[in-house]
């Protein structure tokens, strides 16, 4: 079952929603909202990467798909770190640009199947929700065998709002 036949439609009508990886953003377009790509290519440019989350302009969440840099990076401890890494950084740059200033916006880490790295973006996400909980932020983390373009649409909703620094399944 998709996004749209699970949530109202037009749930993030007007929504700018940033993803990592763009097959991370279909469930969020089919209910409306536009998603605007924020890669984290590697070697990670902090500063390239401070600058195109700054020219997205005003944005409601982020969705950063560690799976995505997980296997990109081949798996293992490289995939570790290229999925911690790349996730935290892209969140960083979009926080610093836009969800700081607006005192609101919305972080989902998405796990891959891989138990470490999953363990790592569900510590990830804890220890952001309490860090950036005093600017409005709402992080949470997703695990594969959760992932449905359901959940990730209702985390990024208003609805999400009150499960800041909550893990979905289990890794």
């Amino acid at each position: 079952m998709d996004a749209a036949d699970l949530l109202k439609p037009g749930l993030l009508e007007g929504a700018t929603i940033a993803v990592t990886d763009e097959a991370a953003g279909a469930g969020l377009r089919d209910l409306g909202a536009s998603t605007p790509l924020l890669a984290a290519a590697f070697p990670l440019d902090d500063d390239a990467l401070a600058a195109t989350a700054a020219a997205l302009g005003p944005a409601d969440a982020i969705v950063c798909d560690g799976r995505a840099l997980f296997d990109a990076a081949g798996g293992g401890l490289p995939g570790l770190r290229a999925a911690a890494d790349g996730c935290f950084a892209a969140a960083r740059a979009l926080v610093n640009a836009a969800f700081i200033p607006a005192a609101r916006g919305k972080v989902v880490l998405l796990a891959p199947d891989d138990a470490a790295t999953a363990a790592a973006l569900e510590n990830t996400a804890r220890t952001l929700s309490i860090e950036w909980a005093r600017h409005g932020i709402v992080v949470t983390c997703v695990h594969a065998r959760a992932r449905s373009d359901a959940l990730i649409a209702f985390l990024c909703s208003p609805a999400g709002d009150y499960h800041s620094g909550c893990a979905f399944g289990e890794a």
